[in-house]
């Protein structure tokens, strides 16, 4: 076992040989470097044919520690029951052109990826967290989704157009999160900006408008725990489980309404649409079958209405183990991938959102998708001819499929690692546990406390997605994610 004063060197050298195993580049060309440095710092000297924003009361909320910001958002005043939501998101486009050594790198890893001892990011941090990141109390290009909320959620007209803007306050879901439930103060950053606190209660309620009106849809209600390695110098010393907050589902709810207004934009000016899509179950009736085990009658075929219905009821009955009942089913329903439309065609919608127009347009820093979708709005914009050949696109969308799920197994696998390092520490003593998958490649469990996933070595006959075990941790390898239970 590695001692824990080379944790940290460990776990770079596991995510470094895993962005490799999945067709990564972790380091950025000379090319791509000598790009970056040569860009100008005046990012806003194309703002003449854009609007002046810079004035409304723009905030980010995101991570702690994030230092990428794609997006800014703003309430607008309500009239007639109607509330203007604006969602900025950096115009990356405007800086990266097709071709280049920047993009060539982009287009290669697709995705940022984020592991405990570093990011991997998709830009060079000249950019993603510099020339093209929405910082706070500097101004920045943008593209802005603009959107009407009414009195029962629906949104109502709309817009799409480029923009100047300035992040008055870098905010942090943790923080926001406390006080919008009451249980901790107004962060300092927003209490210097007047009116921001005011603007930050509209932008929650109208959010919670958003959501109410998609779960009315079928949209899931899903909680699923985040697990986050904290290290200290160079160990691993904790894993904090990330919880939803009104401050996260707020971003989500608005980057969820501005997502599908710009598939929206994207098809009323005939224009082809990555989209982003999860299809009807894969495991439909292993679903209904889960249900039925707590007692609870779902239809034959798939319905989110019924689904959610029983989602719900779950929450409240037992909102210990609804994490572990969200990650099931999410396994059960199959991934998301990016599928490429021409216009007019036929779609397949997102069946956890319940929105049938959906794309991926807002993270243009952190994924390919995004920027391409920004390079079409471009051109929209401007009455310019499609970017994107539909075989280049649809080519782009397997690409963008197949490097996230890459990405995926990556961020999972350094996760492991350094959960691997923390349990080295608990070699032999019990936990409870639920199945997460029972497959002819093996057996996975994830335990409750601390909420880490594992290989079953012993004891797997019969098991299925879902079923409750209590195991043994029996050896863990973190140099190679490994954490192995034998059942009780």
């Amino acid at each position: 076992m590695p001692t824990r004063e080379s944790e940290r060197a460990l776990l770079l050298r596991v995510a470094q040989r895993a962005m490799l195993d999945h067709g990564f580049e972790p380091e950025f060309s000379p090319a791509a470097v000598r790009e970056a440095g040569a860009l100008s710092d005046d990012v806003t000297r194309d703002a003449a044919d854009t609007r002046d924003l810079r004035a409304l009361p723009w905030c980010s909320i995101d991570n702690d520690d994030s230092r990428d910001l794609d997006q800014l958002s703003v309430a607008g005043d309500t009239t007639d029951g109607c509330t203007t939501i604006r969602v900025a998101i950096a115009d990356v486009g405007a800086t990266v052109g097709r071709g280049t050594a920047l993009d060539r790198h982009a287009a290669t890893n697709t995705t940022s990826v984020y592991t405990p001892p570093r990011i991997f990011p998709m830009l060079p941090e000249r950019l993603s967290t510099d020339l093209t990141s929405l910082n706070p109390n500097v101004d920045r290009l943008a593209v802005v989704i603009e959107f009407a909320v009414g009195e029962d959620g629906l949104c109502g007209a709309s817009s799409v157009y480029r923009a100047l803007v300035h992040n008055h306050a870098k905010l942090a879901y943790r923080a926001v999160g406390a006080w919008l439930e009451d249980t901790g103060p107004l962060p300092p950053a927003a209490a210097a900006v007047p009116g921001l606190a005011d603007n930050l209660k509209r932008q929650d309620a109208i959010a919670q408008r958003l959501k109410e009106k998609r779960h009315q849809h079928g949209a899931l209600e899903l909680e699923t725990i985040e697990l986050r390695p904290e290290m200290d110098g160079d160990e691993v010393t904790s894993l904090v489980a990330e919880k939803p907050n009104r401050a996260r589902t707020l971003i989500e709810d608005f980057m969820i309404a501005a997502n599908g207004t710009i598939a929206q934009f994207l098809e009323t000016h005939r224009f082809p649409v990555l989209r982003r899509v999860v299809r009807s179950p894969e495991r439909w009736q292993r679903i209904v079958a889960l249900a039925a085990d707590l007692g609870e009658p779902l239809p034959g075929e798939p319905d989110p209405i019924a689904l959610n219905a029983f989602l719900l009821k779950r929450r409240d009955a037992d909102p210990l183990r609804f994490p572990d009942l969200s990650l099931t089913v999410i396994k059960l329903l199959g991934r998301g991938e990016y599928l490429a439309t021409a216009p007019g065609q036929g779609v397949v919608g997102h069946f956890g959102l319940a929105v049938s127009e959906y794309t991926h347009s807002t993270a243009p820093n952190r994924r390919y998708p995004d920027l391409i979708t920004q390079r079409l709005v471009h051109a929209a914009l401007a009455g310019a001819a499609i970017p994107y050949p539909h075989d280049e696109l649809a080519a782009l969308a397997t690409q963008c499929t197949l490097k996230e799920d890459g990405a995926q197994k990556v961020e999972r696998l350094v996760r492991k690692a350094a959960a691997a390092c923390v349990l080295s520490r608990r070699i032999g003593q019990e936990f409870k546990g639920i199945v997460t998958g029972a497959s002819a490649k093996g057996t996975w469990v994830r335990i409750f406390d601390p909420p880490v996933e594992g290989r079953l070595e012993r004891g797997q006959a019969g098991l299925d997605v879902g079923d409750r075990v209590r195991v043994r941790l029996v050896h863990t390898n973190p140099e190679r994610g490994f954490i192995d239970f034998h059942r009780v």
